[in-house]
């Protein structure tokens, strides 16, 4: 009899004994509110949600498939320290998707290709470029300025958002570059994986900013300084900063973060601002043979026109709280017709996103497929994915 109820009490130990190391794994759970299927977003936690200084073994398992999760680092502020941890969950409508945060090691972390790609420039004047496996982009640096104010060929003079046109997933930048510096072949033409032929001038092309003061426009020079946050695999970030500038007798102080997102076709701007209440972020009309569009509920506007031998969106969106209204304005100045959302700035910072869906692509058939993406990314922004540890 003693035998037997020594065998039941070392049962019961190893049982309770296993139910607190259960009771000990982190879980961190993520809700999708809406009623689509949510797979395209990305998840941070921050080091100090996991209490700890070194994110590198960390790793996030999903609790019914027991998948490993591709994961990225990020260090926000350039100490050489990671911050921030990230991961792209898939969360069926109106569900709940439950992660394990376990201890892996380099071997086990899961691999993925790196997509989200951005860089500085400097052999091609010095242009900021970036891309995922949707869309690139690239803006303008101060020598590409003042080639233009030295009366030098081959300058740009613009806080305007470039839109490099791609086809493939795979990454194209530093190949296309290559193309039209080192060789006879130009990224002006197309031959099977896109190519840059949306012309930006004085424009605010996708997504650049300014500031209306009466009935005029005012916008800033090109970026004076940069600084390359993260890559891939799952984002793209850097940070852009402005020489100040002049809005009708108003100073203002610019600086931004752009990141884009693995299989987004909208790249996030997160300005800084001092100097004034709202903003109004642009898109070209160029020829003005295109149709205007959008929702001040669901806080966007969008122009989808003809180009060259197929067609193309380009849209700007924000969250309920950044979004007032949108315009479109008409000039008889070259490039100075834009379709502008009215932004609200908030405690001296504005969030809005602006990207494009190209037809030729294969990704968007038609505008109307084009204004269904838009609606639920909005939705998507307005009802953030809902995220909780339990330790």
């Amino acid at each position: 009899m003693t035998i037997i109820k020594n065998s039941i009490s070392l049962i019961l130990i190893v049982f309770v004994f296993a139910c607190e190391q259960e009771q000990k794994s982190t879980i961190i759970s993520v809700k999708n509110t809406l009623d689509f299927e949510r797979s395209n977003e990305i998840v941070e936690i921050n080091k100090s949600l996991l209490d700890t200084d070194d994110l590198s073994t960390i790793g996030f398992k999903d609790v019914n498939t027991g998948e490993l999760q591709v994961t990225q680092l990020v260090d926000n502020d350039g100490d050489g320290t990671m911050d921030d941890i990230l991961f792209q969950p898939k969360v069926p409508s109106k569900a709940m998707a439950k992660f394990e945060v376990v201890t892996i090691t380099e071997a086990e972390q899961p691999k993925a290709l790196d997509l989200c790609y951005s860089r500085f420039v400097p052999e091609r004047t010095d242009d900021y470029t970036w891309e995922n496996n949707k869309v690139a982009f690239r803006v303008y640096g101060p020598t590409a300025q003042k080639m233009i104010e030295d009366n030098v060929p081959g300058g740009t003079l613009s806080s305007g958002v470039d839109a490099w046109l791609k086809r493939v997933e795979y990454p194209i930048i530093n190949k296309w570059y290559k193309k039209e510096i080192e060789t006879d072949g130009s990224y002006h033409i197309d031959t099977g994986e896109g190519l840059d032929d949306f012309h930006v001038g004085a424009s605010r092309g996708v997504g650049g900013i300014s500031v209306k003061v009466d009935t005029t426009y005012y916008a800033s020079k090109n970026f004076t300084k940069w600084r390359t946050i993260t890559t891939g695999p799952l984002r793209t970030s850097f940070y852009l900063e402005y020489e100040n500038w002049d809005a009708g007798g108003n100073i203002i102080v610019e600086s931004k973060v752009i990141s884009l997102d693995l299989g987004q076709n909208f790249s996030k701007f997160n300005v800084s601002l001092e100097g004034v209440e709202n903003i109004s972020a642009g898109l070209t009309l160029h020829e003005k043979d295109g149709e205007v569009s959008g929702n001040k509920d669901e806080g966007w506007v969008s122009y989808w026109q003809p180009h060259a031998d197929s067609e193309l969106g380009v849209t700007i969106l924000a969250s309920k709280d950044y979004f007032k209204d949108f315009e479109t304005y008409n000039s008889d100045i070259k490039d100075l017709s834009n379709a502008y959302a009215h932004l609200n700035v908030i405690d001296n910072n504005v969030i809005y996103y602006a990207g494009y869906g190209w037809k030729k692509s294969g990704q968007f058939a038609s505008e109307q497929q084009w204004e269904t993406y838009i609606t639920a990314f909005s939705k998507c922004i307005n009802n953030p994915l809902e995220i909780s540890l339990n330790k």
